[in-house]
């Protein structure tokens, strides 16, 4: 299916309303010069770009999510969590809280910059601490306990400073001279998982246990 560049918005309509998660687009020139849109990979004209269009909501965000729901996911997932913490001699309400902000308890979150997974484990990250499948809740949690961990002790136990590089990573925040980078997001981060720690376990900034 060719169409002029002119209904490109057309075509982005349609590709949005479609029921499949996502769907490429291709933008070419032809021998004459024109510009066409096709959602159909086409010989004999140059390629200019080719765009990955989301389709709809992802699996992860179907229908609005509520308290009631995450609460009950939470529930759900206490013993994995439980297990996995204490055998990384984490704090369980530490790994709640880190949880709740990656992923909101779910085992199918997928970030924008490729993230997967309860504890929202980037393909390095994974790699490094042998998770061959971030989808599968036990292996994505002890992936990112294990990661939590390390970073603790990375940094002295100072949790501000463990979790800013979970979010941004450890070398930003050694760049940055062992201080939270000034991110935006990543200083919000911080901001939200110790809301949710402390919600959970009091005043007590003890993450190793």
């Amino acid at each position: 299916m060719r169409i002029s560049a002119f209904v490109f918005g057309i075509l982005c309509s349609a590709v949005l309303a479609s029921s499949a998660v996502c769907a490429d687009v291709y933008k070419y020139r032809d021998a004459q010069g024109n510009v066409l849109l096709t959602d159909q990979p086409m010989r004999g004209m140059t390629l200019l770009k080719r765009y990955r269009m989301q389709t709809g909501r992802s699996a992860a965000s179907s229908a609005p999510d509520t308290m009631a729901q995450m609460r009950a996911r939470r529930r759900q997932l206490d013993p994995l969590i439980e297990r996995a913490a204490l055998a990384a001699e984490l704090q369980p309400a530490l790994v709640h809280a880190v949880v709740r902000a990656e992923s909101s308890y779910r085992t199918d979150a997928v970030s924008s910059k490729g993230a997967v997974g309860l504890m929202q484990l980037m393909p390095g990250t994974a790699e490094r601490y042998g998770v061959s499948d971030r989808r599968d809740a036990a292996e994505n949690l002890r992936g990112g306990t294990e990661y939590l961990r390390d970073l603790l002790q990375m940094f002295e136990n100072d949790l501000e400073l463990a979790v800013a590089a979970y979010n941004a990573g450890e070398n930003a925040v050694i760049r940055y001279g062992n201080k939270i980078p000034p991110y935006d997001e990543t200083q919000g981060y911080v901001r939200k998982v110790l809301r949710f720690y402390q919600a959970m376990n009091g005043e007590d900034k003890l993450a190793l246990r």
